[in-house]
């Protein structure tokens, strides 16, 4: 029997929301997008992604909402994409499965997510133990940990070696 494409028959929010973001790449696309990638040619060089794959996730991520494309240049004609308050919204649900995968196979430290208002570490829930307070994303300080390679090949994971806040636009040119 021939594996469905859409879980029709399924009740269950879990089953609508992998309708949007459960196809492979899809939340890589948006974990890059809260670190700040923007620009089309930055998520396929920093995601190895096939480019008609990466048009396609994009064009679906735009059209649910999650992502909202801005041109940025006229001529000629450039878009970047900007997370919307339903990609701020999976924040919660990356951190979990990045705290799983770290958890259940023994992956180095990639990332340190802090609150950029007092530089403590986050727990598990996005919340701030030292303010005691759920930190919005704006406010997550990104920092590299020990298991990232220190030298990168591709522009986009050498910007990301800077400590920066989610959501601000990554500047690969300064890398």
């Amino acid at each position: 029997m021939a594996l469905g494409k859409d879980y029709a028959t399924q009740e269950c929010s879990v089953a609508r929301a992998l309708e949007i973001v459960g196809e492979r790449w899809t939340l890589l696309v948006v974990r890059d997008a809260l670190y700040g990638v923007r620009r089309y040619n930055d998520f396929l060089v920093h995601l190895g992604i096939p480019r008609a794959v990466l048009a396609a996730r994009l064009q679906a991520l735009t059209a649910e909402g999650i992502l909202e494309k801005r041109r940025y240049q006229q001529s000629p004609p450039r878009d970047e994409y900007v997370p919307t308050g339903r990609a701020l919204a999976l924040w919660p649900t990356l951190r979990a499965l990045g705290l799983w995968g770290r958890e259940h196979f023994d992956e180095p430290r990639l990332r340190w997510f802090r609150h950029a208002d007092c530089g403590t570490e986050l727990g598990p829930y996005g919340e701030c133990p030292a303010c005691g307070v759920v930190v919005p994303v704006a406010d997550v300080l990104m920092e590299p940990g020990p298991g990232l390679d220190p030298d990168p090949a591709d522009p986009v994971s050498r910007a990301l070696l800077r400590p920066k806040r989610l959501l601000e636009p990554l500047d690969v040119e300064a890398a």
